[in-house]
C-alpha cells in the first residue's frame, strides 16, 4: 500500500527555509547592536577629547595675542567672551557637545572658515593616503606573511622575516625621510612633497595620476609598518592551521593541497588579519600626522599638527569627532566582515 505523505512532513521544508534564512537574520541583528553601540562609544570619545584636551594649558586667545606682540586687558576679556572661554568648563562642555553632535563644529578664526568646510576639505588627501597604505599592507603583507609559512625554512622566507623585523622596528619619520633622499632626491623617480604638481592645469585622468605618483611614497611609508605586522600574523596563523585535525582530515581524504590551503586554511587565517585591520584605522591616523608632515600631504594630519599649535581647540576637536566617527565605523565594517568569514560570530 502506498503511503501518502503526512501534512505534517508536507510542511517541513519551510521550516529548513527558515533556518537556511537564519544567519542573514542574525548578521543583520548583529549589525544593528553594532551601531547602536556606537553612539555611547563615541560620545564617550569626544567627551574625553574635550576634556583631556583643555587639561593643557593656554587657549587661543593666548597665541592671538602672543603673535599680536601687545594688547590690552579689555581686547583679551573680549576675545575670551567671543569665543566663549568666559563660561565654565562645563558650560563649555555641554554647549560643545550640542553643537558636535548636530555636526556643528564651530568656526576657525585663524583659517576664516567653518571647520567642517576645512576637515572636508582636507578629509579627501587623507583617505587616499589611509585607503592606499591600507590596501598595500593587507595585500603584501597577507601574501608575504603566506609565502612565508608555506615555504618556510627556504631562503624566500627567510627574506619576508628578516624585512619584516627591520620594518617593524624602523621609525615612520626615518623610513618617509630615507624615501625622499634615495627615490625623489637621488634617483628622481617621485615628487619630494605635496599631493599634485604646483602650477599645473591637470583635469580628468592625468590629475589622477599625478595624485598617484605624489602619493607612492607617503603610501608606501605609513603601510611599511602594518605590512610587517600582516606578514608576522599571517605566518603565525598558517603555520597553527596546518596543525589541526581538519587539515590532516582533508589531507586524508586526498585533497590537493591548493585547495586545503585555498579554501580552508586560509579562510582561518584570515581572522586575526581581519581583527588588525580595524586596530590599523586608527593606527595610521595618528601615524599620518608624522607622514603628511614628513611629506607635506594636506590632509587631516597635518592640519591636526598646525592646529595643535595653534591651539584652535575648536577645529582639533572637530578633526578628532569625524575621525573618531571614521574609525567606529571601520570597525563595525571590520566586525561585517568578520561574521562573513566565520559565521559563527553572529552565533555567539
Amino acid at each position: 500500500m502506498i503511503r501518502l505523505p503526512s501534512r505534517r512532513r508536507l510542511a517541513d521544508p519551510a521550516p529548513e527555509a527558515g533556518r537556511a534564512h537564519r544567519p542573514s537574520a542574525q548578521r543583520w541583528a548583529y549589525v544593528r547592536a553594532r551601531l547602536l553601540q556606537a553612539i555611547p562609544t563615541i560620545i564617550v570619545i569626544v567627551s574625553c577629547n574635550f576634556f583631556f584636551l583643555h587639561l593643557a594649558p593656554g587657549d587661543p586667545v593666548d597665541v592671538l595675542m602672543g603673535e599680536a606682540g601687545a594688547a590690552t586687558e579689555a581686547i583679551r576679556e573680549q576675545l575670551r567672551v567671543q569665543f566663549g572661554l568666559d563660561r565654565s568648563l562645563l558650560e563649555q562642555y555641554f554647549a560643545y557637545l550640542g553643537a558636535t553632535l548636530s555636526f556643528d563644529l564651530g568656526y576657525s578664526y585663524r583659517y576664516g572658515s567653518t571647520n567642517l568646510e576645512l576637515i572636508l576639505g582636507r578629509l579627501s588627501a587623507t583617505m587616499i593616503l589611509m585607503i592606499g597604505a591600507f590596501g598595500v599592507s593587507v595585500v603584501l603583507g597577507s601574501v608575504g606573511g603566506l609565502i612565508a609559512a608555506v615555504r618556510r625554512g627556504t631562503a624566500s622566507a627567510v627574506a619576508i622575516m628578516v624585512a619584516t623585523v627591520v620594518s617593524y622596528a624602523s621609525p615612520l619619520f626615518w623610513v618617509g625621510l630615507m624615501f625622499i633622499v634615495v627615490f625623489a632626491i637621488k634617483l628622481g623617480w617621485f615628487p619630494t612633497s605635496g599631493i599634485a604638481r604646483v602650477g599645473s592645469d591637470y583635469t580628468g585622468w592625468r590629475y589622477a595620476l599625478d595624485v598617484a605618483h605624489h602619493a607612492v611614497l607617503p603610501v608606501l611609508t605609513l603601510s611599511l609598518f602594518y605590512t610587517a605586522l600582516y606578514a608576522r600574523l599571517m605566518r603565525a596563523a598558517v603555520l597553527e592551521n596546518l596543525k589541526l585535525a581538519y587539515v590532516v582530515t582533508a589531507r586524508a581524504k586526498g585533497l590537493p593541497p591548493r585547495k586545503i590551503m585555498l579554501r580552508h586554511v586560509l579562510r582561518n587565517a584570515l581572522l586575526p588579519v581581519l581583527t588588525m585591520a580595524g586596530v590599523q584605522v586608527s593606527g595610521m591616523l595618528g601615524g599620518s600626522v608624522v607622514i603628511e608632515s614628513v611629506f607635506g600631504w594636506p590632509g587631516l594630519g597635518l592640519l591636526a599638527f598646525e592646529s595643535l599649535f595653534a591651539r584652535d581647540l575648536n577645529l582639533l576637536l572637530g578633526i578628532l569627532f569625524l575621525t573618531c566617527i571614521l574609525v567606529v565605523l571601520t570597525n563595525i565594517v571590520v566586525d561585517v566582515a568578520y561574521t562573513l568569514v566565520d559565521p559563527r560570530v553572529v552565533l555567539r
